[in-house]
């Protein structure tokens, strides 16, 4: 049952026998996301049958829980569903209580074979506007379960007018692989008589819908992304606050039946004015706000601080809000305004003293005198085939194809072209620069990437060491450059060389607009850096035991770590060799103390979309697998007809019709795999940063027999911080307690938590909830075992009811 619920539900379960409580944490109604109804199902299986049946104590609790709602959301259809194997009591006076203008409809199943009178619960649903229906074995569950769309649609039939609107799905896999959707729905329905009689009410049926799918990869493709910068992006949000279109939005279960639900306080990091932005945008309201915030970079190994300004607009016709994030220097963006620009750049020279064009510079066979040269693997022209696993490649075909086309005859992108050609005659200029220079013993490499995505590196022989992304908007480090004016000391420990990158993004200002349209750096030999740090801490002349961080010194631990926590240089031997790994994981004792120093603070981000290995093998759980069919309350507000699963239901009826082994092979290929190699959870990883501008710290360690004196500097104009503190052999040994910022599952944040301070939502415009001229829907059926069969739906709550006297109520809210 509580599968058939989407997130624009709210729900509990509630057991009851001479008392009542909520099988789960929550104390009242939450909303019916993926989390939420995993712990209640879990919960579910935890009831254990005891004491007597008392429905008073049950319906109150359930009329209760409706009553004291902690959420803004519109009080729409009203639901209590009660499942029971029999009982005695009516519970009448409840109802004249609480439900004396039949405001909530009363829904009761009789479950299992038994001798109970089931009277009681009939008359509940009857005189409730609801619905009683016996369902004497579990194959009958899922067929009986239908007849909710009957009693839960007729109010939206009757309401014809109004209710003939488009609506909006959350984000979803398609079923048949076309990526990330959204699907615009328009309901039909049967209004015709059953008699000739025109005094006989109409038929108040929801045959289906008409629907029509949108590819969030089609709006991508028609939107300026380049245009906006590394660092610029757009999203949208529905009324939930669930995003789309957003850089962060990336799902990696790409067979999960779930819709796509990610938060935009869960996209981005959260703060107060992006609280208020998302209510703004829920309200479908016009604003900008221009503010400082925190974002993780592109590797999510560091927090950076910088200025963005949010502007955002309804979207008209839909649900949905449009916003706009743009740091300061992409409110503008250069534009190459070069007639016939292929044409120009074959006859382009480098420089006044060059024979060579600029399109001659990129060339394989002028990577010596301009450097090893990539370029981003962008779509510039249609027929053009975007490789981003060969870039040597990539850059040949590219040559190749502007060598025998033009402007005029291609299908290209010619702003694109034009600002890699625009680019790659600048950054030929710098690298003949760089060709007049000698390199010295600590520089391995120099380099340069630019927006319009030219990436050269100098000498040509450092190419092949090159391991960032020819995408310049991938590159983490790049982005990073560009929110940060100063020198940007980059680290890896997944580098296959020895070498440390700095970077700095080039400043470009142009009457009151700055630009940033480049980063240039320099790639740092490790052993030849160390020689030097050590040389620049040393005091001349000193002949005392402490006269600097001499080289594997046994007083003194010296240390250069960037923002992040990660070590950049030290001149112990011992720990070269793990420059670019977390410093916790190398001296945690000190990180430790200096996060407590607050020289770092840490953050801590989810990701609700990750992948883990799976922790219970699902082929023994798995029952017979059918196509969907939708039961309770599906067809609320079109909620279902809306939602993720039923579109790809209807698609899989549709290939199951056409092709009817299509899906038998895809069960086959099921069977050939005991369990999935992935499972969808969440993670996290912690972040940790500079938060505040203190530039000097110092402190001790206490260890077991001893204590270690510290003292941290953050250097100017750089991302690193200097720490010198006492050796922590043999002092500090014992205390080996290592800790890692990696990324490892999570249960995430307290979901019971959460539910008592909800975020923001906004139900419908519309509610269809008008039950006041429903007939009786109060007769007997009890479904066909042999028929249910073939639709078995395995529901928690029936399992835990059949046999036991345990009775369970569960409050929904649409």
């Amino acid at each position: 049952m509580l599968e058939t619920l989407s997130d624009d539900d709210y729900v509990n379960i509630v057991s009851f026998n001479n008392s009542a409580k909520s099988v789960a944490c929550f104390k009242n109604l939450v909303q019916a996301n993926v989390r939420n109804k995993k712990i209640l199902k879990e919960a579910v299986q935890k009831i254990t049958a005891n004491g007597t049946t008392d429905y008073k104590i049950g319906f109150k609790e359930a009329f209760g829980q409706l009553s004291s709602m902690n959420f803004s959301r519109a009080n729409c259809n009203k639901i209590i569903m009660l499942f029971t194997d029999g009982g005695e009591d009516r519970a009448s006076e409840i109802f004249d209580n609480y439900n004396r203008k039949k405001e909530v409809r009363i829904f009761t199943f009789s479950v299992g074979q038994h001798n109970y009178d089931k009277t009681p619960i009939q008359w509940m649903a009857c005189n409730n506007n609801g619905y009683y229906y016996e369902i004497p074995s579990i194959g009958a569950i899922r067929i009986n379960t239908q007849e909710y769309l009957d009693v839960l649609g007729r109010p939206m039939v009757k309401e014809y007018d109004s209710a003939k609107t488009v609506q909006w799905t959350n984000v979803y896999v398609d079923a048949l692989e076309l990526g990330l959707v959204i699907t615009g729905t328009l309901p039909v329905f049967n209004k015709t008589s059953t008699s000739k009689d025109k005094n006989k009410a109409q038929s108040q049926l929801i045959l289906g819908v008409m629907a029509i799918d949108v590819s969030l990869d089609d709006i991508k493709r028609l939107t300026p992304h380049y245009t906006l910068g590394p660092n610029g992006y757009y999203f949208a949000i529905d009324p939930n606050g669930y995003v789309l279109l957003h850089p962060n939005l990336q799902p990696k279960d790409l067979k999960s039946q779930e819709p796509v639900t990610l938060d935009f306080l869960d996209a981005e990091l959260e703060d107060e004015v992006k609280v208020e932005i998302r209510s703004s945008m829920i309200d479908a309201q016009n604003d900008q706000k221009r503010f400082q915030t925190l974002m993780t970079s592109q590797d999510k190994r560091y927090i950076d601080r910088g200025i963005r300004t949010y502007t955002w607009t309804p979207v008209n016709k839909t649900n949905y809000s449009l916003a706009l994030v743009l740091p300061d220097y992409s409110v503008s963006y250069i534009k190459a305004n070069i007639v016939d620009i292929i044409t120009q750049a074959k006859s382009w020279n480098v420089s006044e003293n060059s024979e060579e064009t600029v399109f001659e510079s990129l060339h394989l066979e002028h990577f010596e005198e301009y450097g090893h040269t990539l370029i981003a693997p962008r779509v510039y022209c249609s027929d053009l085939k975007v490789q981003s696993d060969n870039h040597t490649q990539f850059l040949t075909d590219f040559i190749e194809y502007i060598d025998i086309h033009t402007p005029n005859n291609s299908p290209c992108n010619m702003e694109l072209i034009n600002r890699l050609l625009l680019d790659a005659g600048i950054t030929a200029e710098l690298a003949k620069h760089w060709n007049k220079q000698k390199l010295n013993d600590r520089i391995r490499a120099k380099f340069v990437l630019t927006d319009g995505g030219v990436t050269r590196i100098y000498p040509a022989s450092a190419g092949s060491e090159w391991t960032e992304h020819a995408e310049t908007y991938k590159s983490s480090f790049y982005k990073r450059s560009l929110d940060n004016n100063i020198y940007v000391f980059t680290s890896s420990p997944y580098a296959v060389n020895d070498s440390i990158l700095v970077s700095r993004a080039m400043d470009l200002r142009v009457d009151e607009f700055l630009l940033k349209p480049a980063v240039v750096g320099v790639k740092l030999d490790k052993q030849t850096w160390m020689e030097s740090f050590i040389k620049a801490t040393i005091t001349p002349k000193c002949v005392g035991e402490i006269c600097g961080c001499r080289r594997d010194d046994s007083n003194l631990d010296c240390f250069l770590l960037d923002d992040g926590g990660f070590l950049v240089m030290t001149n112990k031997d011992d720990y070269i060799n793990k420059i670019g790994q977390f410093f916790g994981m190398i001296d945690p004792s000190l990180m430790r103390n200096l996060i407590n120093e607050s020289l770092f603070s840490v953050n801590i981000t989810y990701d609700y979309q990750a992948l883990c290995d799976p922790t219970k093998e699902t082929k023994a759980a798995a029952g017979l697998r059918s196509v969907y069919v939708p039961t309770i309350a599906d067809i609320l507000n079109i909620g279902w007809w809306a939602s993720a699963a039923a579109w790809s239901i209807l698609q899989q009826l549709f290939v199951s019709i056409t092709f009817p082994n299509f899906l038998e092979a895809a069960d086959l290929d099921d069977d050939l795999s005991e369990m999935p190699s992935k499972e969808s959870c969440i993670k996290e990883q912690k972040q940790y940063f500079f938060e505040n501008n203190e530039t000097s710290f110092k402190g001790t360690i206490d260890c077991q027999n001893c204590s270690r004196q510290f003292i941290a500097e953050k250097l100017p104009k750089t991302n690193l911080v200097l720490i010198v503190a006492d050796s922590k052999e043999p002092c500090c040994q014992a205390d080996e307690r290592f800790f890692s910022q990696e990324e490892k599952p999570s249960p995430g944040p307290d979901p019971c938590e959460i539910a008592l301070n909800p975020r923001y939502r906004k139900g419908p415009d519309q509610c269809f909830d008008n039950n006041t001229s429903d007939e009786a829907m109060c007769r007997r059926n009890a479904g066909s075992p042999l028929l249910s069969s073939l639709l078995m739906l395995l529901l928690p709550v029936f399992m835990c009811c059949l046999g036991s006297r345990m009775r369970i109520a569960v409050g929904r809210q649409v």
